[in-house]
């Protein structure tokens, strides 16, 4: 019988049993994931920015986990000797119509208590000589990190204070008891735990069923696609680079990235996957979609946002396309300069009146936690999140 289980081995995972086990270093503690190591999925497919809180709705918990999360990433990887870099982002307005968005979001980083400053064209330009705005907001607090490597640096952490990691452990089933939870997996294996924590990303909503709960969200995934630029560009901008995003939109926009490695990647998109871990153009699963396409709630997303679902997805065949995203604020860039770079694929909760769920959401039971809708910023805010875990976890022991 363990203390404790927690299935899903990403970085909220990681970060739940690492933070788990300093608060009760007595306990028995065991973590499953179903790959071969973690960061398998979202984690170890990001843009690996150590997100400042510029979006974020003032209050919200993205908004504070976010702020907290900036400097605890930090902290974690100072003391872990993981490299990392503030490189500072630059939000560009590159027509009257952003202009004018780019001062709403200047109100909203004042609210969000963030450091910032306005730039003018020319003030621009001598920032960054090949990006292309009538002005910008810098941004000093975002940077770069490898959130697979803080990831690992978790796993090694969690383990030398006596956890447990069982990889290759596809969880099957789920019976909550009056005084247990008693998990399956599909090689056979069943493991007791007096109380279950979940952070199954793409597999949120099917755990919260096999706990006989109907969530009331459903999992969409979308596949944001990438290209790199080539090395001989590596030193095309000198801070992260996004553009003024369009506040009828859920997602960012294309933007230029520059990696912890010295490279710079193109991206992303936001593409409706086929399949819940459909990473490439061919990855389809006929459950995956036909569940999809059964739900009233993505069904009501994919109306609404047609029109621009069928550009992102026109782009997405189309490199052209794709490029004239980029071009609006980095004119020199040409499709030679596109090159393959691995996607990744956000796992979105969708209610059932057809909502985006824009924050983090959890469902609880007697005996369990479920991170349930995790959007980024959710590696930047990972050590916030798992604080945030344990106090649900602290008031469960406390209620038997």
């Amino acid at each position: 019988m363990y203390d404790f289980l927690i299935i899903g081995g990403g970085i909220l995972g990681l970060s739940t049993a690492m933070q788990l086990i300093e608060r009760y270093p007595d306990k028995k503690i065991l973590l499953l994931e179903k790959e071969r190591g973690p960061a398998q999925h979202q984690t170890g497919h990001n843009s690996g920015v150590i997100h400042a809180g510029v979006y974020y709705t003032p209050g919200s918990l993205k908004a504070r986990f976010c702020l907290e999360g900036n400097r605890a990433t930090r902290e974690f990887c100072d003391r872990h000797a993981i490299p990392y870099e503030i490189c500072g982002k630059l939000l560009v307005a590159t027509n009257e119509q952003e202009m004018q968005r780019m001062e709403a979001l200047w109100e909203r980083t004042a609210a969000n208590g963030l450091e910032r400053e306005w730039l003018s064209a020319g003030a621009l330009l001598e920032r960054e000589p090949e990006i292309a705005g009538l002005g910008a907001i810098f941004v000093p607090s975002s940077g770069i990190v490898s959130y697979a490597r803080v990831a690992e640096a978790m796993a090694e952490e969690f383990q030398r204070h006596g956890g447990q990691i069982r990889y290759e452990q596809a969880v099957s089933g789920i019976e909550e008891r009056s005084s247990e939870v008693i998990v399956t997996t599909a090689r056979g294996g069943e493991f007791s735990s007096r109380y279950l924590i979940s952070c199954s990303g793409l597999m949120a909503d099917r755990i919260v069923r096999l706990l006989g709960r109907k969530p009331g969200f459903t999992i969409c995934p979308f596949r944001g696609e990438y290209y790199r630029l080539p090395d001989r560009l590596s030193g095309i901008v000198n801070h992260l680079i996004y553009p003024i995003p369009d506040p009828s939109m859920p997602f960012l926009g294309v933007h230029l990235t520059r990696m912890i490695d010295g490279s710079v990647t193109v991206g992303p998109n936001a593409v409706l996957a086929l399949k819940r871990e459909g990473y490439h153009k061919r990855d389809v699963s006929l459950a995956d979609l036909s569940g999809m396409l059964a739900d009233p709630g993505i069904l009501k997303v994919l109306g609404r946002h047609l029109r621009p679902g069928l550009r992102e997805m026109k782009n997405s065949l189309w490199r052209r396309g794709y490029l004239e995203e980029v071009r609006k604020y980095c004119p020199s860039l040409t499709l030679d300069d596109l090159e393959p770079w691995p996607a990744g694929v956000r796992a979105q909760a969708v209610s059932r009146d057809g909502r985006l769920i824009d924050d983090f959401l959890f469902v609880n039971t007697r005996r369990t936690v479920n991170v349930c809708n995790a959007p980024s910023p959710a590696a930047t805010s990972a050590l916030p999140i798992g604080r945030h875990i344990l106090e649900k976890v602290s008031e469960m022991v406390q209620s038997g």
